[in-house]
């Protein structure tokens, strides 16, 4: 799959990642070089002008609180502001997803508000442990979303760790959606911004078809 995110003109296109500082950096990077990505992270708005990238990714791992406020003290809230608004290819993963949205349950903090709706903790039967954890099937219920371009609409396998997930006020936000004990959205999209609840960079060929397909928008 190398090489698939190049441009007409040959070259890779350019993708930064946000460092909060709390994201498992070194394996989202290194699944964007596979599929054909200049990958370059960025910490700061100057780093992210200087990087003049074609997508952003703004992956996380951890609290929500800690991502939401790293990303407050550099500015790169406004960063990720504007570059949703201008529909710009942009993939959050796991807590760059739930950092998208207004409210979390987890630490009652208000996240980015790019989009309405909250982040709730699963509330299940005792035999669904939580958090949930481990290799899932995905159902994407967006006909035609470049990013699930290549993959099975009516399930594909990837692996999750998360507490709490998505509620999106407008039901059209939903790219994915996952089966935990009752369905829950997997993954978020609206024009060329998306979002998933699941690793791809944990989750082997399925994962990489994933990062290509954004790298492909970019």
């Amino acid at each position: 799959m190398a090489g698939a995110g190049k441009t007409a003109a040959g070259s890779p296109p350019s993708i930064a990642v946000i460092d909060t500082g709390i994201c498992n950096l070194r394996s989202v990077t290194k699944a964007l070089e596979a599929v054909g990505a200049a990958v370059r992270v960025v910490r700061d708005p100057a780093e992210a002008a200087t990087a003049a990238p074609r997508g952003l990714v703004l992956p996380g791992v951890g609290a929500l609180r800690d991502c939401v406020a790293s990303l407050r003290a550099s500015g790169l809230d406004a960063v990720v502001r504007r570059w949703i608004a201008e529909d710009r290819p942009f993939l959050g993963v796991c807590l760059g997803m739930q950092a998208l949205l207004e409210h979390s349950e987890e630490g009652d903090i208000e996240g980015l508000g790019i989009f309405p709706g909250r982040v709730v903790r699963f509330r299940r039967p005792a035999e669904f442990k939580i958090p949930h954890m481990g290799w899932n099937t995905v159902r994407f219920t967006q006909t035609g979303s470049p990013l699930a371009a290549g993959l099975a609409g009516e399930g594909e396998a990837f692996y999750f760790v998360h507490s709490y997930h998505c509620v999106p006020t407008d039901p059209a936000l939903v790219l994915a959606d996952c089966d935990y004990g009752g369905r829950f959205c997997a993954a978020l999209g609206r024009g060329r911004v998306f979002a998933t609840q699941f690793h791809p960079e944990k989750s082997q060929a399925k994962g990489l078809r994933i990062y290509a397909n954004f790298v492909a928008c970019a």
